[in-house]
């Protein structure tokens, strides 16, 4: 009888195991937003869980993945934060257990206190940065992006550039480059800045809108010499080519966002998206993320393991003074349609 039961056992144990290596996390991030292959493979070695990672390239893009069907399929998505209260208000996420996030005291004060999630109920910051212009330093004078004109005015141009493919992006630039208000919805002002990208699209030098990392790609390639990009993306090119490439952000100013994991609605998985969110949280863990991305930490814990040099990084932990200019990103509710009317006729027109 007791070998029996050992044995029972033993075949319950077994099959508890399989069960466990055969789990699998479904991830739907940003391209190029953590190292790929390696931090999937630790988390799977540490935890015995699969990761399966799937690429988006713009929040839109994201929302209509989880609207078709999306928000049954992921475990982890990877929002800004003016995307966050379309997916809080349209259910398209679920709240957070706290109890399976104790490395939730490691993030900054301000990251608990956001105005769309105070106290973090369905958002968990993952990194935050700014938007700018990475540019080819042989080709474009320094003096000359000083100012979003480098763009907008065709005499000022260097040579083939792109816009980024991101409503709040690059409306947001074109209103401050206007003197308006980043997030403004007056009809009039939003009329000027679409006719301002309409304008620059028809230069001879414009090369179209383009998202995710592809303009950034193409200025390291040489088939363009600026590009508008995230910063993060364009930091770690330049730190590798820095007698080539280049960051800024022009005196009109930008963008500054930040990025938040959250759970999907019906999430296949979600003890096992508790578990990455609360590893990407730990403090060794968060540094080697932003380590390899090179975007600014909402971790402070994290802090004592980033690269001193990143730390110094004025592309990457901004200045006091170019902070003054960046903009974080408000909901517009319901003015949100006539943004994105002013927008399509950007990209259209």
């Amino acid at each position: 009888m007791m070998r029996k039961l050992s044995l029972l056992i033993g075949i319950v144990l077994l099959l508890t195991a399989v069960a466990a290596s055969g789990q699998e996390l479904r991830i739907y991030n940003w391209s190029e937003y953590m190292d790929e292959e390696k931090m999937p493979a630790d988390f799977e070695k540490r935890f015995g869980i699969k990761v399966r990672l799937d690429i988006f390239e713009n929040n839109e893009e994201m929302v209509a993945k989880l609207q078709a069907g999306g928000v049954s399929q992921y475990d982890i998505i990877v929002p800004s934060d003016y995307i966050m209260p379309v997916l809080i208000n349209r259910k398209l996420v679920q709240p957070l257990d706290h109890a399976k996030l104790p490395n939730l005291k490691n993030l900054k004060p301000l990251f608990h206190q956001t105005g769309y999630d105070p106290g973090n109920v369905y958002s968990v910051a993952y990194q935050w940065g700014t938007v700018g212009l990475m540019y080819r330093r042989n080709q474009v004078p320094e003096d000359a992006v000083n100012s979003w004109s480098v763009l907008f005015d065709e005499k000022s141009q260097p040579g083939p550039f792109w816009l980024i493919d991101g409503v709040r992006e690059m409306m947001g630039i074109a209103l401050v480059y206007l003197g308006k208000d980043f997030n403004s919805t007056r009809p009039a002002d939003l009329k000027a800045a679409s006719d301002l990208l309409v304008s620059t699209k028809r230069t001879k030098n414009c090369m179209g809108f383009k998202s995710g990392v592809g303009g950034k790609n193409d200025v390291v390639a040489g088939t363009a010499v600026a590009a508008i990009v995230y910063n993060g993306d364009a930091i770690q090119s330049v730190t590798e080519d820095p007698e080539n490439l280049a960051f800024t952000i022009p005196k009109e100013g930008s963008e500054i966002w930040f990025d938040s994991m959250c759970i999907p609605a019906k999430a296949p998985n979600p003890d096992a998206a508790h578990k990455w969110i609360n590893w990407i949280l730990e403090a060794e863990v968060g540094a080697e993320l932003s380590n390899y991305n090179q975007y600014a930490t909402p971790n402070a814990a994290a802090e004592t393991f980033i690269t001193p040099e990143d730390l110094k990084n004025p592309g990457i932990y901004p200045t006091p003074e170019i902070m003054e200019n960046l903009h974080f990103t408000k909901d517009l509710g319901k003015d949100n349609r006539i943004m994105d009317e002013a927008w399509t006729r950007a990209k259209t027109r």
